[in-house]
């Protein structure tokens, strides 16, 4: 167990995707810019979700992601968050708002 002041450290956010690619050479990294508002602005994401998501579906959805860990290098790309997906026997199933949200909603 964390303390809950650790847990109020994370910045969970809400975010648009405005573009989604396959990383060229991974089976299931796919590369997504996401609007985060004016106050945080875009983010690239890298995330493991291309065995079951196609690039072109997640255009214009919204996710919600962790918006304050350190960037980290993948395949030599710059991946500055990390979405959130629960696992599931066919693969992970996206976290999303139950309706839409402004870019960059503070997640609580």
């Amino acid at each position: 167990m964390i303390p809950f002041d650790d847990f109020k450290k994370i910045d969970l956010r809400a975010g648009t995707i405005r573009e989604a690619e396959r990383v060229e050479g991974s089976e299931k990294l796919l590369k997504l810019r996401v609007d985060l508002g004016a106050e945080i602005g875009e983010r690239q994401i890298l995330a493991g979700i291309g065995k079951r998501y196609e690039p072109d579906t997640l255009i214009g959805r919204q996710i919600i992601i962790v918006a304050n860990l350190e960037p980290r290098a993948l395949m030599g790309l710059e991946s500055q968050g990390m979405l959130l997906a629960a696992d599931s026997g066919d693969g992970p199933a996206l976290l999303v708002p139950d309706r839409e949200v402004p870019p960059g909603a503070s997640i609580r």
